[in-house]
């Protein structure tokens, strides 16, 4: 049974833990040491290059995955892109969580607006490449 790997800033719901086992048929979800969540969630908006500073993660990744476990790639928009290429290539398989979301807007006397968003997890996808 394939294992999934989580690359992402948050916790998964139990929600998402439960269609996890039930979709893709993990045996296990492995998140990332504390230093690689730590470097995920703060990659540098001035860095031109990322390739360098995400090599910690594939380390990690090569180290610890197999073919056909699931990767959750999910964060910064080219760090993804970078991670979800390098996972594929390795013959792992690369998701993200859908999700849908409720927005409430609430409307102040004095003029503000507040708007609060609820999202609720639907499925895991896989990235089309």
């Amino acid at each position: 049974m394939p294992n999934l790997y989580l690359i992402m800033n948050h916790r998964l719901t139990e929600e998402q833990k439960q269609d996890a086992h039930s979709s893709m048929r993990v045996e296990c979800i492995v998140e990332m040491p504390e230093d690689l969540k730590e470097l995920w969630s703060q990659v540098p908006a001035d860095l031109r290059e990322i390739r360098a500073f995400l090599e910690p993660i594939r380390k990690w990744l090569q180290g610890i995955a197999s073919p056909d476990d699931y990767v959750l790639v999910q964060g910064d928009f080219g760090a993804c892109c970078l991670l979800v290429n390098f996972v594929s290539k390795r013959r792992m398989i690369p998701v993200y969580s859908t999700t849908s979301r409720e927005a409430v807007e609430v409307h102040h006397e004095d003029g503000s607006v507040e708007l609060t968003h609820r999202f609720r997890h639907r499925m895991f996808r896989r990235y089309g490449l």
